[in-house]
């Protein structure tokens, strides 16, 4: 079969490594793609955002499936685009999808539904807002309605840095349109945790925990990015967390969800926090994480198109989602500056130095192609990644095996997967 897959970063590398290990897949396509991605798939010169042209190029190519990897072209409709024309597609349609799309339509979601989460209003109004600050406790959090590339998320201390994040998303637009509406919501403390799901409109099946780094300096210090490094299996997510979010959170949301009209298929990714009163609901994504994806993909032991092709069919109950027993580090090789201002165009060197390694895995986020050379061409460039018998391991070969790599201004955290220590 034919497969095309919809992004450029280092999920859509790690997804098509797993698809490339489908003894049904002939040939893979990805658009826009990126130069690792190339190792597995024919890139093709067309954008994300364009529907139609990626619609008509599925078409042309008789493509069997299309895997969506990205959130702006989900929220934006894509799906529906798609299935208009009667292409087999993996991912939510837009109905489905403003789960993400919309963190005001995802907290009154999980209000109605009785689904554990942070106490919280949501604001249109600047003025509102700043007057809610003016009794609310503090610290607290504002968050953009909208997409911002994970990076739309506020943590307040003081009431004065509250009144600027206001400013900042709702006055300045910092995040664009994202920040017309916000919300502010009580500040939870705990340990993140990512889980992501599979699913086919009914049936939701969990696969193994995450837990990502967003900040971009060690000691969870510096500005939140897209997500500096991963860690796969989380040794706080124990069988008691387990229990209580399949009881009172995942099939609820399925369950929510299909109950508004607005059944989802694809990949529901839920950021948890573990509180003292139980595991709570952070956010929603509709689609997988990066970079969980990297960690969480290559110990998956099935054939990612069986349980693809099961979400799109609604056959999940008959899938047996399994893992490898052991696990994974992905550390992110970045741009020194990124999330800010930061240089690109340096040759990259040591990537050969993973061909036919087994256990050890480079998936590409901001690269491109310059004749033979590979270059730097984003804040986040590579995430490498490393499994191990347990964390401790996977930790001390993810490290090592960074220093393969090199590239002017590269730049990582020291601290990935530090709070296993802890465990």
């Amino acid at each position: 079969m034919k497969v095309l897959i919809v992004g450029s970063g280092g999920r859509e590398h790690a997804i098509a490594y797993a698809v490339a290990k489908s003894d049904k897949v002939d040939k893979i396509y990805c658009a826009p793609g990126n130069a690792g991605i190339a190792e597995y798939a024919e890139c093709v010169s067309i954008g994300a955002m364009e529907f139609d042209k990626l619609a008509d190029f599925a078409m042309e190519k008789e493509i069997d499936l299309t895997v969506i990897g990205m959130d702006d072209p989900l929220v934006g409709g894509i799906v529906d685009v798609f299935n208009e024309k009667g292409l087999r597609v993996f991912g939510p349609n837009k109905a489905a999808a403003i789960l993400e799309g919309s963190k005001a339509f995802s907290k009154d979601l999980m209000k109605k539904y009785n689904i554990p989460t942070a106490s919280y209003e949501n604001f249109s109004s600047p003025e509102a807002a700043l007057a809610y600050l003016e009794t609310a406790k503090m610290p607290i959090v504002l968050k953009a309605d909208g997409l911002a590339l994970g990076k739309g998320v506020l943590i307040c201390n003081t009431r004065e840095e509250a009144i600027q994040g206001v400013k900042t998303l709702m006055l300045d637009k910092q995040f664009g349109s994202a920040g017309d509406k916000i919300v502010v919501e009580e500040f939870m403390v705990g340990r993140e945790v990512s889980v992501l799901s599979f699913v086919d409109g009914k049936t939701i099946k969990i696969m193994t925990s995450a837990q990502d780094h967003k900040r971009a300096k060690d000691g969870d210090q510096g500005l939140n990015t897209g997500g500096m490094g991963t860690f796969s299996p989380s040794p706080f997510y124990t069988e008691e967390v387990d229990e209580f979010c399949k009881k009172y959170i995942y099939q609820a949301t399925v369950d929510a969800m299909k109950s508004e009209g607005r059944p989802f298929k694809g990949i529901i990714f839920f950021g948890l926090m573990l509180t003292q009163d139980g595991p709570k609901v952070l956010e929603y994504n509709a689609r997988f994480g990066d970079p969980e994806a990297q960690v969480v993909l290559p110990r998956m032991k099935n054939d990612i198109i069986d349980v693809f092709e099961a979400c799109v069919d609604g056959t999940l109950d008959q899938i047996d989602l399994q893992f490898e027993d052991n696990a994974a580090v992905c550390v992110v090789l970045a741009s020194d500056g990124y999330p800010e201002k930061y240089d690109k165009g340096f040759e990259i060197k040591g990537l050969d130095n993973f061909k036919n390694k087994e256990g050890y895995y480079v998936f590409h986020a901001g690269t491109k192609f310059d004749g033979d050379k590979i270059l730097t061409n984003g804040g986040r460039v590579l995430g490498v990644t490393a499994k191990g018998s347990d964390l401790k391991e996977a930790r001390a070969n993810a490290y090592e095996a960074t220093k393969l790599i090199d590239f002017d201004n590269k730049y990582m955290r020291n601290d990935i997967g530090k709070a296993i220590d802890e465990a």
